[in-house]
Parts: structure tokens; C-alpha cells; sequence
């Protein structure tokens, strides 16, 4: 099954929240898109793989944690688009038996394991060179697939949204996805990122990457960096708490490192009303929820994680 843009549709959320506060939210369901290769992923992965094709080049080789979301994409796209995929993975091996790398291998990615020492070199063009010579040339994809064909399919996004709002909020990683938002909209919106990570460093990496782009034709946004919960991957009962509620009102799924944390502030900032009264928020679900089964998997116990017969 080819990926579908036309299944990310926008649906409006209900809360007597919202009607208190005279709030219209709603989400654009780009998790739809693919049940793999969904949301985000798949915006930041169309135009390279089609660049790749371009370079008649066969090998995918990209870069991510153990239960990155981008590995599984990468993943899946090679297994779809016949690709021979690389991951370089930063930490041990035996972290390969999580369901992130257990479906990466399945669908055929070849996972290399470096050390965080060695994985901060991965932009480092004699280390590349290392890479070239082990596996022949290939396609780079940067850690979390974010490059200028990234934030072109990323501001897609935007331009499949058929109706007004004032404010598009969507989850932070490394910055690519958002970027694409900030570029895309009208001057008059303004754009709201939640980051999973913790620090303020993002506000300048997103900076970087609009650089290219004059400032006056950009529009008013900022980055709430107090909804991280702890860091990247990082999870409390009280968001727990909150994504069970979500689902079974809204009957929508959330990932517990991006959209979760998303959705959690945008609730908390209309109870603060941080909005004017009479404003339409949409916000981006960017997929992820592959991430969900890793987390249950860090929560077994020690002894049962040890276990070489657990994937």
C-alpha cells in the first residue's frame, strides 16, 4: 500500500474545555497517511527518495536512536520503494531486540551499532568517507531525515489545509517539520512548537534553517519548551493519564514522545487562556505511534529485558 496524502484529513476535536473558553481545535490526522511511513516521515521522505531515484542511487544509509521513529520509516520506505537500507544506530546492540530495530530488520535495514562517542561524528565527512568504503556510495539521510527536500514536503503540510485557522501548533524533534510550517503560511498565522527535548538550543537550529528565507515574509513563532516532560522520550502518569482521556473521547491515538506532549500543552494553554476568545487552532498529528510499542517495551522489567529470547 502506497502512502495517502488525501487520507489526512482534519477533524475537529469536542471539549466542554473549548466551548468555556470559546475555542474551536482541531487535527489534521497525518498519521493516516501510511500505517508505517506516516505524518512527517513521509513528508521529509518523498522528495528524497525521488532524488535518490534521481542519482540512480539503490542504498538509503541514515542515522537514529534505538527506538528512533525515522529509522522505522527509513525502513519501510526501502521495503515499499525497493531501497537497500543502513542504519547507523547510536548505542549497543542488543538494543536491536526492540520492536523500533526488530521491524527495521524485518523490513530489511541493516543495522550498524557505534557508540555515542563515535555517533557524534556522523557529520563528519572523513567518517562518512569510513561509511562509503564499508558499504559503497549511498543516499545520506541526515538524523531525523531534515534537509531543504525535507521542509519541502514538510510545508505540504500546510498547503493541504483547506480552511482558515489562527494558529498551527505541531511537535519538535530536530526542527526540519516545523521549518516547513513557518515557511508556508500566511504572515497573519502564528506557529506554535512543542519540543520533546529538553534546552532552548531548537529556537536557534529552526533559525538556521530558515535562514534561506526572507525574514519579513515569515510569520510570528515561538516554542513552548516546558512541555518536554522530563526529555525525549520521557513520559509521566500524569501524561498517561492525559493520552487515555484523549483516545477515548476523541478516539485518536497519540505517541507519547511528540504528539502527546503536543496535544497535553495546547490543552494546558487554554486553560491558562493563552488564546483570544474566537480562535481556531489546528494542530499536526506527525504520526510516530510506532514509538508506543517501545515504550511498553522499556517498561518490562529489568531481568525480563535481559532475556536474549525478548524482541
Amino acid at each position: 500500500m502506497l502512502p495517502d496524502e488525501s487520507k489526512a484529513i482534519i477533524q475537529e476535536l469536542k471539549d466542554p474545555l473549548f466551548k468555556e473558553n470559546e475555542i474551536r481545535l482541531f487535527i489534521k490526522r497525518e498519521d493516516l497517511i501510511h500505517p508505517e511511513i506516516s505524518g512527517n516521515k513521509w513528508r521529509k521522505l518523498k522528495y528524497n527518495l525521488k532524488e535518490a531515484r534521481a542519482q540512480n542511487l539503490s542504498t538509503l544509509l541514515t542515522f537514529g536512536g534505538a527506538f528512533s521513529n525515522h529509522i522505522a520509516a527509513v525502513a519501510a520506505a526501502g521495503k515499499l520503494f525497493d531501497f537497500k537500507t543502513i542504519g547507523i544506530i547510536r548505542g549497543e546492540e542488543r538494543a536491536a531486540k526492540n520492536p523500533t530495530l526488530t521491524k527495521a530488520g524485518e523490513n530489511g535495514m541493516e543495522l550498524y551499532f557505534i557508540s555515542r562517542e563515535v555517533y557524534r561524528m556522523k557529520s563528519n565527512s572523513d567518517f562518512i568517507s569510513q561509511l562509503t568504503k564499508k558499504y559503497g556510495s549511498f543516499y545520506l539521510l541526515p538524523e531525523g531525515g531534515g534537509n531543504d527536500l525535507a521542509i519541502k514536503g514538510s510545508r505540504e503540510i500546510v498547503a493541504q489545509i483547506d480552511q482558515p485557522f489562527d494558529v498551527i501548533c505541531c511537535p519538535v524533534g530536530t526542527g526540519g517539520t516545523i521549518t516547513g510550517i513557518i515557511a508556508s503560511v500566511d504572515k497573519s498565522i502564528n506557529v506554535y512548537g512543542f519540543p520533546a527535548l529538553k534546552g532552548n538550543f531548537l529556537k536557534k537550529d529552526i533559525e538556521i534553517l530558515l535562514s534561506p528565507i526572507p525574514g519579513h515574509k515569515l510569520p510570528e513563532w515561538r516554542l513552548f519548551n516546558d512541555y518536554h516532560f522530563g526529555g525525549y522520550a520521557k513520559i509521566t502518569n500524569e501524561l498517561e493519564g492525559f493520552m487515555e482521556d484523549f483516545k477515548r473521547i476523541n478516539s485518536i491515538l497519540l505517541d507519547p514522545v511528540y504528539t502527546g506532549k503536543m496535544m497535553f500543552g495546547i490543552y494546558d494553554l487554554i486553560k491558562k487562556d493563552h488564546f483570544p476568545k474566537g480562535t481556531k487552532i489546528i494542530a499536526i498529528h506527525t504520526g510516530g505511534l510506532q514509538g508506543i510499542e517501545g515504550f511498553d517495551y522499556m517498561k518490562k522489567p529489568r531481568q525480563e529485558l535481559k532475556n536474549p529470547n525478548v524482541v
